[in-house]
């Protein structure tokens, strides 16, 4: 994958663990419009707080990533080593240090290891190659089983504009803002307000509509570079058609990652999309859908395969949101299992635990109750996801 005007780097810097890349670098040849959206937990690492107060520019031209540790939780010695790496990449890129990003993920309360900086990052800059792309989206790897990426292409006028996405995540996912970590690339040349507010749309209906286990991380964050080298007229406040076809664009590019994600939740076997309709409104309709897909009852049924209907109806029943419970419809796939709040019996369950088989499948929720619906993406919770964070500082 390459874009013009952009070029990645991998290295094994040893940050934690020996023998895999852990490591990498996003690197525009020119100062990009560079829009973020980061995580809203209370407990920020390090880098999220530098790069917000960097962002106040509108404008990057690196972004540094490392996996294996994520630097929240560290005081002001984290904080003062997220600098240091800064300082050490803006000499050996030799541009300023607020035109870099940082990110890190991993273990939580641990002191980076600024070291392995120090010796890794020379050799980071030296590597760089418009061809290393899916070597970055490896290095950012944690729990992830597979590298996490996706692309778009769309014509604005009569130059084409491309989309190029990495992400992580596989476990505590439920971004309420971003995602795990995210970046995207692009050529088109657009203003940082309409940047911002087509990620900020985008984000809004694939990132934050995904769940995994329902935690919140300390590092999440979304990041989008334009370089405008597709030399496309300028999206502004007065194209308002060519905005819509970018941000059509990088919606799709973030659902893409963000269903990635969930169909690679830690020990899932399953991706499920709780599809909610007849509600009031919009927002009542994703607070259901989204009570439902972090229920661990719910979760747990489904990689059982067993259509417990009644565990649906209960987290529903504690969503906040008053429903009529005797208008109820409940499907799963063509499946119908529930009308009018009631169960149809065996030979529709049995129905139900037929599409339960599946590795992705739907279930819809009908309130009967209005017009406005509402999706949220989610996987099924497995004995792996317990094995797999028990163990996970070891």
């Amino acid at each position: 994958m390459k874009l013009k005007g952009f070029s990645f780097s991998a290295v094994e810097a040893g940050i934690r663990y020996a023998g895999r890349l852990d490591l990498g670098l996003v690197y525009s040849d020119i100062p990009c419009v560079t829009a973020g959206v980061f995580t809203t937990n209370q407990v920020k690492a390090a880098p999220v707080l530098i790069d917000k107060e960097r962002l106040k520019g509108g404008y990057a031209q690196a972004i540094l990533v490392n996996s294996g540790c994520a630097n929240a939780c560290t005081g002001e010695k984290g904080m003062e080593a997220a600098r240091v790496t800064s300082a050490i990449l803006s000499m050996s890129l030799n541009i300023p240090e607020t035109m870099i990003q940082l990110a890190s993920t991993g273990v939580i309360g641990e002191q980076l290891n600024v070291a392995a900086f120090e010796r890794s990052i020379p050799k980071l800059v030296e590597g760089l190659s418009p061809d290393n792309f899916e070597l970055v989206a490896k290095a950012i790897m944690t729990t992830d089983t597979v590298q996490k990426i996706a692309q778009k292409t769309v014509n604005i006028g009569d130059k084409e504009i491309k989309l190029i996405g990495m992400a992580k995540g596989a476990g505590m996912i439920m971004p309420n803002m971003a995602t795990m970590l995210a970046f995207v690339i692009t050529d088109a040349r657009i203003i940082f307000p309409e940047l911002h507010k087509s990620l900020a749309h985008g984000v809004a209906r694939t990132f934050n509509r995904i769940t995994i286990d329902g935690d919140t991380s300390t590092n999440d964050m979304v990041l989008v570079m334009a370089n405008g080298a597709a030399e496309n007229r300028w999206i502004d406040g007065d194209s308002a058609g060519d905005r819509k076809v970018f941000q059509d664009a990088l919606e799709e590019v973030l659902m893409d990652l963000a269903l990635q994600i969930v169909s690679d939740g830690e020990g899932a076997t399953k991706a499920i999309t709780v599809r909610v309709c007849g509600a009031k409104e919009e927002d009542q309709a994703e607070r259901i859908a989204r009570t439902v897909a972090n229920s661990s009852l719910v979760k747990t049924a489904f990689f059982g395969e067993d259509a417990n209907w009644g565990r649906i109806m209960a987290a529903m029943g504690r969503s906040g949101v008053k429903f009529s419970p005797d208008r109820v419809d409940i499907a799963f796939g063509d499946a119908v299992l529930v009308k009018k709040g009631l169960g149809l019996g065996k030979e529709a369950e049995q129905a139900a635990t037929q599409v339960l088989k599946e590795k992705n499948f739907t279930v819809s929720i009908d309130l009967n109750d209005g017009k406005a619906d509402a999706e949220v993406y989610t996987c099924d919770f497995s004995i792996d996801y317990v094995k797999i964070n028990a163990d996970y500082r070891s």
